[in-house]
């Protein structure tokens, strides 16, 4: 009997971590199933490119799946029974019988990846009037918006981390006729080194983005967001970056999970109260360098999607399990498409004081883009992997089964 893995999610962790499992184990044993409710990988770190209107390569997991075995259950993850162990889902089609929507999956190792979105971190109308780029959708949403705007009106972006850094420049670029600015709780780029917080200036300033540093904002208009200070900021559009949380699924079931609704892990990924759960990406509690954890990102996702999957390899064919650390080596942001910043840091990610500035630091984030695509159709790191075959073991009735990951 075959051992059923299903893997919840198709982002960069969810894609790698089901590809690498189809090349570590051998076909014959597993059955892996990567539910996803679209057919196309969505590639996050490049939505505020699809705000402004430039058309990204079309990447169909059909395509990107292809020969490696795993099947692609296009639905909607609806609920979790970690005790039954099965996964309801609503199927994504075009059949108008609801009845025949609704499917439930059993399976024997679940590997949850269903990462984060948006959060309007509870201030007043930012659900009703802001728009967000953490999904393709909202993100061709903010697209058909900023087509509409007359020259002269201004955006807001709202958000000083790398996402808002990335959509006031792509948005000021693509749009030179608007008036964009930026609403940052802190300093503008608050924990780059020096030189990365000039050149990020110098390109701020070149673009003509205004800068409201140290602002709180306490409300959203449809023209206007509100301040701590009593002060109006003008907004005909208003682009919220401030934060993501992750998909509440989790926090519904019996996992252990943390305040945020992280699910608490070991070093290999695996659940520490379901041991027959991963968590990757976003949607795991994962323990860095220093103690501290690792922040959301595409730079800290990857590397749990292959940890997991090794370790669920290890796990079912007896072999060794992985025990690599997870460190930061550089925060690469976009400026636009012919400007960028590269800027070093630490294992647990504080910036030091080197950073690549300008085209080549744009050359060097394409590349950064280019290749966790390209590592979703080649989770192996284009190595050849042997696949291995699950172990049997003997129950004290002496009957044989599968070993557990």
């Amino acid at each position: 009997m075959q051992h059923r893995i299903i893997v919840l999610g198709a982002g960069y962790t969810g894609a790698i971590a089901a590809g690498r499992l189809a090349r570590r184990l051998h076909r014959e044993d597993v059955a892996i199933t990567l539910v996803n409710a679209e057919p196309d990988f969505v590639e996050r770190v490049r939505l505020h490119q699809l705000a402004v209107g430039q058309d990204l390569k079309p990447r169909p997991f059909s395509e990107m799946l292809a020969g490696t075995g795993v099947e692609l259950k296009l639905a909607k993850v609806t609920g979790i029974d970690v005790e039954r162990r099965t996964v309801a889902v609503t199927n994504v089609t075009t059949t108008e019988e609801l009845e025949e929507l609704e499917e439930e999956l059993a399976y024997d190792t679940l590997v949850y990846a269903l990462g984060s979105g948006w959060t309007d971190q509870g201030v007043p109308g930012t659900a009703e009037h802001a728009h967000e780029i953490a999904g393709r959708p909202g993100a061709l949403r903010l697209r058909e918006r900023l087509a509409r705007l007359d020259a002269g009106q201004p955006v807001l972006v709202v958000g000083g981390g790398l996402t808002g850094l990335e959509a006031a420049a792509e948005i000021a670029e693509a749009r030179p006729d608007l008036d964009v600015a930026l609403a940052t709780h802190g300093g503008l780029g608050a924990r780059l080194s020096p030189k990365g917080r000039r050149h990020l200036r110098k390109v701020f300033d070149k673009l003509g983005i205004t800068v409201h540093e140290q602002v709180a904002v306490t409300g959203v208009e449809a023209d206007r967001v509100a301040t701590a200070d009593g002060t109006a900021i003008p907004a005909a559009v208003t682009v919220w970056t401030a934060g993501f949380a992750v998909h509440p699924m989790a926090k519904a079931t019996t996992l252990e999970v943390t305040g945020t609704g992280q699910i608490v892990v070991d070093g290999t990924m695996r659940s520490l109260s379901h041991p027959d759960v991963y968590a990757i990406g976003d949607a795991a509690m994962v323990t860095g360098p220093g103690g501290k954890p690792l922040r959301m990102s595409c730079a800290s996702g990857i590397p749990t999607a292959w940890l997991a999957a090794d370790g669920i390899a290890a796990r079912l064919t007896g072999g060794k399990l992985p025990k690599v650390p997870i460190r930061y080596f550089n925060q690469c942001i976009s400026l636009g498409r012919g400007e960028g910043l590269i800027q070093y840091v630490t294992a647990d990610d504080r910036a030091v004081r080197a950073a690549l500035t300008g085209r080549i630091a744009a050359g060097y984030k394409e590349l950064v883009c280019k290749g966790a695509a390209w590592s979703v159709a080649n989770p192996t790191l284009g190595m050849p992997s042997r696949r291995r075959r699950v172990v049997q073991r003997q129950t004290r009735t002496g009957s044989t089964v599968q070993a557990t990951a």
